[in-house]
């Protein structure tokens, strides 16, 4: 990669929707685009294929640029060039992503990362208050991503699909998305409504949703309040095996659900402490990541300053 590039291209690719963003060196995002996805899942020759065809209308938009970072929702090969388990798109599974963009585009470079693992990339490069050279990320939202940043890069594994918190067993044998994804938020939200009915106000009858989770919390809502605490006393229990598995002392969390941090940190707090020893309680940091609605755009971004050392 040359290092006077100046903007880079950060693809976001959601089950439902691309995030495209031109961004600068600063993490600033002078241009930015989010496209429907429907055409490239019909398409017959698969995700992929159309993915390509589509992005040359972004790099004739922009050509300036030459460096396209790109995060998939899923499993990708150690290598960073093919897609292995992608659940929103399975169309991509077994798909060399990357071979196939540079066979289309060979004046072009294109870095690959699971999204998870780009929002912390994004984070590390791009996030406010001086991110630390390691730290364990967590992003909430329709599941439970996350990765480890360690000596400023992604901790991969063996085989390169380290860190899939959200296919840890928790309570019940479930799986912590199961639990405490999007739809294990709005589970427990619904149980709660029906066990505290008067106090449960505006929520009785309601359509469920997070964004009503987070409003109705910040308003005092007793029963919203009281879904944050089981919620976090879930996700603390399985970041509590997580910091005894990877001896990391700062942990930021992302993704839409993250919106509901301040009701969780205490009892996530308590949780965490509860079951640590003072060595790895005392210098514990959990924050929100900085990047918000932005993260995957820019962290696809970022990529491309990792070079091949991703």
């Amino acid at each position: 990669m040359q290092n006077q590039e100046a903007h880079f291209l950060g693809v976001d690719v959601g089950g439902t929707h691309l995030k495209i963003g031109l961004v600068d060196r600063e993490g600033n995002i002078i241009d930015f685009v989010k496209e429907d996805t429907t055409s490239y899942r019909d398409h017959p020759e698969g995700f992929g294929q159309a993915f390509i065809a589509g992005l040359d209308k972004y790099l004739s938009k922009y050509p300036q640029v030459k460096n396209v970072g790109i995060g998939l929702p899923g499993m990708i090969s150690k290598d960073r060039t093919t897609a292995l388990e992608i659940p929103a798109i399975p169309t991509l599974n077994g798909f060399n992503l990357k071979g196939k963009l540079e066979e289309k585009y060979p004046k072009h470079e294109f870095f690959l990362e699971n999204d998870a693992a780009a929002a912390a990339i994004g984070e590390f490069y791009f996030g406010k208050d001086d991110p630390s050279q390691n730290f364990l990320f967590i992003t909430m939202g329709t599941g439970i991503g996350s990765a480890l940043v360690l000596d400023g890069q992604v901790f991969k594994g063996s085989r390169g699909n380290a860190m899939e918190m959200g296919h840890m067993l928790s309570k019940g044998a479930a799986r912590l998305e199961t639990l405490v994804g999007r739809q294990g938020i709005l589970n427990i939200m619904s149980r709660l409504i029906d066990a505290y009915p008067e106090q449960a106000g505006e929520l009785v009858g309601a359509e469920l949703g997070t964004h009503l989770l987070v409003d109705t919390a910040k308003a005092g809502n007793p029963v919203s309040l009281m879904v944050f605490e089981e919620v976090a006393r879930i996700l603390g229990e399985a970041i509590v095996s997580a910091i005894r598995i990877l001896d990391v002392t700062d942990v930021y969390f992302g993704g839409g659900i993250s919106a509901g941090l301040e009701f969780m940190m205490p009892t996530l707090d308590r949780t965490i402490k509860q079951y640590l020893t003072q060595y790895y309680g005392k210098d514990l940091v959990l924050k929100k990541a900085t990047l918000e609605n932005n993260a995957g755009t820019l962290g696809a971004a970022a990529l491309c300053f990792m070079g091949s050392g991703l």
